[in-house]
């Protein structure tokens, strides 16, 4: 058989959800053929579980591998670049081949919005907050095209931003310092999971609702107008509930989100930061076990291996510009082939 039919078996396969079916066709099609970009996306599609599954170390790491290839072959494929940058994010938590990740793909698609907003998310959650407003006035520097689907999380992340650039640089949370005030906190609330947004609210505003309709009928009667008033009084409450239970749960579970941070800081580099009495609280169990299994797999192995970084450790962050450079050359050999016309039109 040819590569060709292998690949046509093996997509009418993935269509019947016959996943490893579809590996076994896929893999003897690349074998036959390298280069048939196709056929990896296959490998890369049937790696991976059905829908509302989320994949193993292995899936992640071979549906990724798949895509790496795909990439290298069609390089303005935006599918295979979104599906791997959500792999080494989100399920492997590898956010710094992320940050590079999502560079690479500015070189082929440097008018993409989504790259830029990617990288801006990731340097947010690391605490670069700096280098996530640039990434996001970047946008509107470059006068990019935001989807109507991208304005509520770029207006997110720039809020985001704007609060944290009003706080001291030394309140952010920082995994690789030692000594960081943040560690205390975490110490404090270890032995509890964290309270959520919803039981916040309910224990502010049920008992104000609770008093203003018992009271309401009282103070206003019982006439259209007293219920009318009653809506609106009830309404406000609501809506001030709802903004200062967000307030709170920022504050009261600041140490969760700390955690978090130097969670996605192993996986990310590597290396070992979180003490062993924080591994073992109920806090740190309970952020992992919401984590994606390819996620915690990682999580596990880091920690078997015990290697911690030695001296000062910052960043490594990749040149956001460097897609620049492709461009100027770009114009450069396109106003010279301009000059070549018009030398030869005279």
């Amino acid at each position: 058989m040819t590569a060709e039919a292998h690949y046509l078996d093996a997509l009418e396969a993935l269509e019947a959800d016959e996943r490893e079916e579809a590996l076994q066709h896929a893999r003897k099609a690349v074998k036959l053929d390298p280069e048939h970009a196709d056929a990896w996306r296959v490998i890369s599609d049937a790696s991976l579980p059905g829908l509302r599954k989320q994949p193993t170390l292995k899936q992640a790491a071979s549906s990724l591998s798949a895509a790496k290839k795909v990439v290298a072959l069609q390089p303005d494929d935006l599918a295979m670049w979104v599906r791997g940058g959500r792999l080494l994010s989100d399920e492997l938590g590898l956010y710094m081949d992320a940050l590079q990740w999502w560079q690479d793909a500015r070189h082929h698609a440097p008018n993409e919005v989504t790259p830029i907003v990617e990288q801006a998310a990731i340097l947010a959650d690391m605490g670069l907050y700096g280098e996530a407003s640039e990434r996001l006035q970047s946008i509107f520097d470059e006068n990019m095209d935001l989807a109507t689907t991208q304005y509520a999380r770029v207006a997110r992340l720039h809020q985001m931003c704007q609060l944290a650039s009003e706080q001291p640089s030394s309140e952010h949370f920082k995994p690789w310092e030692k000594h960081h005030d943040g560690w205390e906190a975490i110490k404090l609330r270890m032995k509890k999971p964290p309270i959520s947004e919803s039981k916040i609210f309910l224990l502010i505003t049920t008992p104000i609702l609770m008093l203003e309709v018992i009271m309401a009928p009282q103070i206003l009667g019982s006439g259209f107008g007293g219920f009318c008033i009653t809506s609106l009084i009830i309404l406000v409450t609501v809506i001030l509930g709802m903004r200062i239970s967000r307030r709170w749960f920022q504050r009261l579970n600041r140490p969760a989100f700390n955690l978090l941070r130097a969670m996605d800081f192993e996986t990310s580099t590597g290396y070992v930061v979180i003490p062993e009495e924080i591994r073992l609280s109920t806090l740190f169990m309970f952020i992992l076990s919401r984590r994606p299994p390819a996620f915690q797999e990682r999580m596990l192995k880091i920690v078997d291996a015990q290697e911690t970084f030695k001296g000062d450790w910052k960043p490594k962050l990749p040149n956001f510009s460097s897609h620049q450079s492709e461009l100027e050359v770009f114009w450069d050999e396109d106003a010279q082939d301009e000059e070549l016309t018009s030398f030869e039109e005279e």
